[in-house]
C-alpha cells in the first residue's frame, strides 16, 4: 500500500503498524466494487481509497464460480507435499500395460473360431469318449451299449440336453476367458460412453433373444426339462406357468445386458435432466457439522456467533479471506480464553468485518493466480504426465503453502523462463492473501517496474532512490545496538567480496558507530558514515570532541583503536568506504537520513504486525547500489527473523533477483528460517550468480528448489547432483528369430507372421536394479519444454517430494 506522501513522516517503526487509521465497522452489506472502464486513474491518498470489502469475484474464487459455502465444505484431504489440496480426488489404480488392439482383436477372433470348431466337433459326433462323464453319473437303461452309444429312452435325452447346454455354458466362459473379450468390450465399447454403450448392450440383447427362441443357444430346453423335472410334467397345462417360465428366461438373457449397458443409470439420468426442480424448492440442509456452520463456535458454546457468521456465508456476505482471518483469530483466541468473548462481540457486532486487518481491507485488489486460503495453498501450476513424475502425481495440481515455503525455495532460469510472473507474483499474492488473514508478512524485493503486484495491494511501498516514495530504508535494521547493526551492515556492504573478512569489517563498522551514536544519540546517515570510514580528520576531530565532552571515554578508547589501525595492511575499511559511496548518490540524497525527524522502515515490524510490504529498487540506473541494497535486506531479514521471540506470523522474503546477494552468512540464515516460521525465495538467472564456494552450501540449505526450462547444462549438472539418484528397475530384451526345420513347424510359424506381422522370435529378458540420477544434466538442459520447470519439495517437518516436471500456468 502506497500513502503517496499522506503522513508527516516517512518510514514506521516496529512496534507501529506503518498504515492508515482503522476505519470504522462497514454500516452495509460488503459488495465487491465494479472494476473501472479505461486506464487506471493515478493513486490517491491512502485515507481516501475506499476499502475493498465483500466476496471475491467468481474468478477469484478457488473453484471459478463456486460460492463462499461450497468452497468451504469442500474436502481438502491431507497428501504429500505440494499436491493441490482444494477438491482433490485420486487418480483411479495404475493400470498394467495391456497388449495392442490388434493383438486382442486376433485372439479374440481365432478364440471364437476355436470354439465354433470344438462346437461343430462336438455336435456331430467326431470328439470320442464325449458321453462317458454323463454315462458315470445317469443309470446305465438310459443309454444304449458301447461308449458312443446314445440315449435309448426320454430321460436319457433329457439329460443329454442339459449336458449340452452345461458344456456349452463352460465352453463359452472359456472362449471368453482365453480371447480376452471382458478388455476387448471395455476398449472399444465401454470406454466410448453413453448412449453408445447402452445402445450396443441393446443390439447385443437383442440378437441373443433371437438366437435363444430359434434354439441356437442351448437355453430353453434345457430350463423347460429342468422345471419339469423338479415341478413335475403336469406343470406344463397351464398357460399361464408355461407364460412365467418364458418371461423368467427372456429376463434372464437380458439381465446381463442391462448391467453391461448401465440402462439403470442412462435411465435414471434422462428422468433427471428432463424433471427441472420446481421453482422454490428449498435446499437440503447442512449437517451441523460441515465446515460452514462454524462447528468450533458451537462446540465451544458461542452459537449466536456461529448462526451470526453462517448466515454472512450463506448470504455472500464474507469472502474466503474472511472466513481464514475469523478462523485463525479464533485459534488465537482458544490459547487466551479472556479474548474469547470480545472476539464473540465482535463478531456479533460486525459479523465477517470482525478483527480485521489493520489496513481495513479484506481483499486484494485482483488475483492472477488460483488460491486455497483456508490451507494457504496457491497453485502455481500441473504435474505433467511424464515418466520421470510418479503415477499419483501426473495431472495432479501442484500448489506451494508456508509448510513448504518455510524451508525456502530457490528458482534459476533465465530472462524469460517465467520465473516473476509463474512463481514470484503467485507467491508474493498468496502471502499477502494470509497476511489480510492476519496469518503472515511478506517483503518483495524486486526492480522498479517488477510485476509483483499493485500498490494497493501492500501496506507499504519503499520505492529507493524516488523522491515521491512514502518510506525509506533503515540501514541499520531498527536495531540500537551498534554492534548488531554493524554485523549486518558489514554483510551488506562487503559480504560479497571473498578477499574481505566480514567479522573484521564489523569491528570497524562498530569502532564507529558506537561512538557516534553515543554522541549524537542515533547512527550515522550515509555521507557521514563515509566521512568516517575515509578517516577526514575534521569528521573524527568533531566526534572526538563530541565524546570528549559528553564524557563517554569507553567510546573514546573505540574511536582511538581505529585511528590506530586506519591505513593498516588489510584494513577494510577503505572497501567499507567504496561500497557507501555507491549509496552516496545524488539520487539517494536524503533518502537514507537518520535523527529523529527521519524515521525509515524498519524491518522488524515485519515480525510483530501482519505487513505486506514492497521494496523497488533503482535496477537500471543504479546497479551495484540495488545489488548491495537486496544484500543488506536478505541479511537484516535472516538476522531479524531468527531473533524473534512471537513466531506467530509466518515471515517471508521473497527476492525476485538475488543476483550477488548470497554470502556465507546469509546461507547459514537461511538455514535457520525453517525453525523461526520464516524463509525465503530466491530468483536466480544462474547459479553461477553465487559465488562458486557457496553452490554447494545454497542448494543444500534450501529445502525447495526449481529448475526452469532454459537452463545451462552447468546448472543442471548441480541440480542433478543435490536431488541425487534412485533405484531404477531396468529390462534388457534381446530377441532371437526362430528357425523351424520341421515343414509342419514353418507353416505355422508362416500363418502366425501373416496374422500378426512379426517373424516368430524367442526374447532374452535380464532385470536388474541400478541407480541413476533423478534428473540428468542434458535432461534438465534440453528437454525441458517452455513454460516447465522441474521442482523438488521439501516441508519443515522433513516430508519431501521427488523433483517434479511441472507445467507452469501461474
Amino acid at each position: 500500500m502506497d500513502d503517496d506522501g499522506t503522513r508527516g513522516a516517512r518510514g514506521s517503526s516496529a512496534d507501529r503498524f506503518p498504515g492508515p487509521a482503522l476505519p470504522p465497522p462497514p454500516t452495509t452489506p460488503p459488495r465487491v466494487p465494479a472494476p473501472a472502464a479505461g486506464p487506471r486513474p493515478a493513486a490517491t491518498p491512502v485515507e481516501q481509497r475506499p476499502t475493498r470489502t465483500g466476496p471475491a469475484s467468481p474468478a477469484e474464487q478457488p473453484l471459478p464460480g463456486a460460492p463462499v459455502d461450497v468452497w468451504l465444505r469442500t474436502p481438502r484431504p491431507p497428501q504429500e507435499p505440494g499436491v493441490w489440496r482444494y477438491g482433490y480426488t485420486p487418480p483411479p489404480p495404475e493400470e498394467p500395460e495391456g497388449v495392442s488392439n490388434r493383438s486382442l482383436l486376433v485372439g479374440a477372433l481365432i478364440s471364437l473360431l476355436s470354439a465354433l470348431l470344438l462346437w461343430s466337433l462336438w455336435r456331430n459326433g467326431y470328439l470320442p469318449y464325449r458321453l462317458v462323464p454323463l454315462k458315470l453319473f445317469t443309470p446305465g437303461e438310459w443309454w444304449n451299449p458301447g461308449t458312443s452309444g446314445g440315449p435309448r429312452t426320454i430321460e436319457g435325452s433329457d439329460a443329454l440336453t442339459v449336458y449340452e447346454a452345461i458344456l456349452f455354458g463352460l465352453l463359452a466362459y472359456g472362449c471368453g476367458r482365453i480371447g480376452n473379450f471382458s478388455e476387448l468390450f471395455r476398449r472399444h465399447v465401454a470406454d466410448r460412453g453413453q448412449p453408445f454403450l447402452a445402445l450396443a448392450a441393446a443390439a447385443a440383447a437383442g440378437l441373443t433373444q433371437l438366437l435363444v427362441w430359434k434354439e441356437a443357444l442351448p437355453v430353453v430346453r434345457p430350463v423347460l426339462i429342468l422345471v419339469a423335472s423338479v415341478a413335475g410334467g403336469e406343470i406344463y397345462q397351464s398357460q399361464t406357468v408355461v407364460n412365467i417360465i418364458y418371461a423368467v428366461i427372456a429376463a434372464a438373457v437380458l439381465y446381463p445386458f442391462a448391467r453391461l449397458g448401465r440402462w439403470r443409470e442412462l435411465i435414471a439420468a434422462r428422468r433427471g435432466a428432463a424433471a427441472p426442480a420446481p421453482d422454490g424448492t428449498a435446499v437440503p440442509p447442512v449437517a451441523a457439522t460441515s465446515a460452514d456452520q462454524w462447528p468450533e463456535l458451537r462446540t465451544a458454546g458461542w452459537t449466536d456467533a456461529a448462526d451470526t457468521l453462517t448466515a454472512e456465508v450463506r448470504t455472500g456476505r464474507m469472502n474466503d479471506v474472511d472466513v481464514a482471518r475469523l478462523r485463525h483469530a479464533w485459534a488465537l483466541a482458544t490459547r487466551r480464553p479472556d479474548r474469547l468473548a470480545p472476539l464473540a462481540e465482535a463478531v456479533l457486532r460486525t459479523g465477517g468485518a470482525a478483527v480485521l486487518h489493520p489496513s481495513g481491507h479484506r481483499d486484494l485488489p485482483r488475483r492472477g493466480a488460483r488460491h486455497d486460503v483456508l490451507t494457504g495453498q496457491v497453485r502455481i501450476g500441473r504435474c505433467a504426465d511424464d515418466p520421470h513424475n510418479p503415477y499419483v502425481r501426473r495431472g495432479t495440481g501442484l500448489a506451494l503453502d508456508p509448510a513448504l515455503l518455510g524451508t525456502s525455495l530457490l528458482a534459476v532460469g533465465p530472462p524469460g523462463a517465467g520465473k516473476t510472473a509463474r512463481l514470484i507474483r503467485p507467491v508474493v499474492e498468496a502471502l499477502a492473501l494470509r497476511a489480510l488473514a492476519g496469518q503472515a508478512a511478506v517483503l518483495a524485493v524486486g526492480g522498479a517496474g517488477a510485476p509483483l503486484g499493485p500498490d494497493d495491494a501492500f501496506d507499504v511501498v519503499v520505492r529507493v532512490g524516488h523522491p515521491g516514495s512514502a518510506h525509506d530504508i533503515d540501514l541499520y535494521g531498527g536495531t540500537t545496538d551498534p554492534d548488531e547493526a554493524a554485523a549486518v551492515l558489514a554483510e551488506g556492504l562487503v559480504g560479497d567480496v571473498g578477499s574481505l573478512d566480514s567479522r573484521r569489517a564489523a569491528t570497524v563498522l562498530a569502532q564507529l558507530l558506537g561512538p557516534y551514536r553515543a554522541a549524537h544519540g542515533h547512527f550515522p546517515s550515509v555521507p557521514e558514515l563515509r566521512e568516517l570510514l575515509d578517516g577526514t580528520p575534521a569528521a573524527l576531530a568533531g566526534l572526538r570532541t563530541s565524546l570528549e565532552a559528553a564524557g563517554h571515554h569507553t567510546m573514546l578508547r573505540e574511536l582511538d583503536a581505529r585511528s590506530r589501525q586506519a591505513g593498516g595492511p588489510g584494513d577494510p575499511a577503505p572497501a567499507l568506504a567504496d561500497r557507501v559511496a555507491l549509496l552516496d548518490r545524488p539520487a539517494f540524497t536524503g533518502f537514507f537520513a537518520t535523527g529523529p525527524d527521519a524515521r525509515p522502515f524498519s524491518l522488524r515490524a515485519l515480525g510483530q504486525h501482519p505487513l505486506r510490504v514492497r521494496v523497488d529498487l533503482p535496477e537500471r540506473g543504479h546497479a551495484e547500489a540495488s545489488r548491495l541494497l537486496t544484500r543488506l535486506l536478505l541479511a537484516q531479514f535472516t538476522a531479524i527473523t531468527a531473533a524473534r521471540t512471537d513466531t506467530t506470523l509466518f515471515a517471508c522474503l521473497v527476492l525476485d533477483d538475488a543476483t550477488h546477494a548470497v554470502t556465507a552468512e546469509t546461507v547459514r540464515g537461511i538455514r535457520r528460517l525453517r525453525s523461526v516460521n520464516a524463509g525465503a525465495v530466491l530468483a536466480l538467472r544462474t547459479v553461477d550468480d553465487v559465488p562458486e564456494t557457496l553452490h554447494t552450501p545454497l542448494l543444500g540449505a534450501v529445502g525447495c528448489t526449481a529448475a526452469f526450462s532454459g537452463i545451462t547444462t552447468w546448472d543442471g549438472k548441480r541440480f542433478a547432483e543435490a536431488w541425487g539418484k534412485e533405484w531404477v528397475e531396468t529390462r534388457e530384451v534381446a530377441q532371437h528369430t526362430v528357425f523351424a526345420d520341421q515343414p509342419f513347424t514353418r507353416a505355422l510359424h508362416a500363418l502366425r507372421k501373416l496374422v500378426t506381422g512379426k517373424a516368430v522370435t524367442t526374447d532374452a529378458v535380464t532385470v536388474r536394479q541400478v541407480e541413476r540420477e533423478r534428473w540428468s544434466a542434458s535432461e534438465l538442459a534440453y528437454a525441458l519444454p517452455a513454460g516447465h520447470a522441474v521442482i523438488r519439495l521439501a516441508t519443515v517437518d522433513g516430508e519431501h517430494a521427488p523433483p517434479l516436471l511441472v507445467h507452469l500456468d501461474g
